[in-house]
């Protein structure tokens, strides 16, 4: 029997909306680059872009667990001299920019090159509950449904 290979052109890609209100960020995470490489379908093929169109909203209100909020602390340099900045996930998500938290732990998943490239671009995360997608009628997924550990509480 032959090994099925999915031709570029021949990719369906739907459209699927999650609210991440309450989620844990990994498993959200890994649901999330699992859909848009696509590996969660049969025809799943590595070296072609075959994952859905997936829309986050509610971004702010993703949940980490134990201590991260104050302990976990990402650091960048701005390329001058004595220019290491920090920034701890509380400050992320309690900051201008709180969808980027996401995107950084789902764009860590994939594996790095062109084609994540092109994968990410799939990816669309909001902090608030509105989306301009509404036209795309998108599927909801509900995450919180798959396992009771995908969903802590305030």
């Amino acid at each position: 029997m032959k090994t099925f290979n999915l031709k570029p052109a021949d990719v369906q890609k739907k459209w699927v909306l999650i609210d991440a209100d309450g989620l844990v960020l990994g498993r959200l995470a890994t649901i999330i680059a699992t859909r848009l490489r696509g590996k969660h379908l049969p025809t799943y093929t590595p070296h072609v872009d075959c994952g859905e169109n997936i829309i986050v909203i509610n971004a702010e209100k993703v949940r980490v667990t134990g201590n991260k909020l104050r302990d976990k602390v990402f650091y960048w340099h701005t390329g001058y001299p004595g220019g290491i900045k920090e920034a701890t996930m509380g400050q992320r998500l309690g900051g201008k920019y709180p969808e980027r938290v996401i995107e950084k732990a789902v764009e860590r998943m994939i594996t790095r090159g062109p084609l994540q490239r092109q994968q990410m671009k799939n990816l669309r995360v909001f902090k608030g509950a509105a989306h301009p997608h509404e036209a795309q009628q998108p599927t909801k997924l509900d995450i919180a449904a798959m396992n009771r550990k995908n969903v802590r509480a305030a």
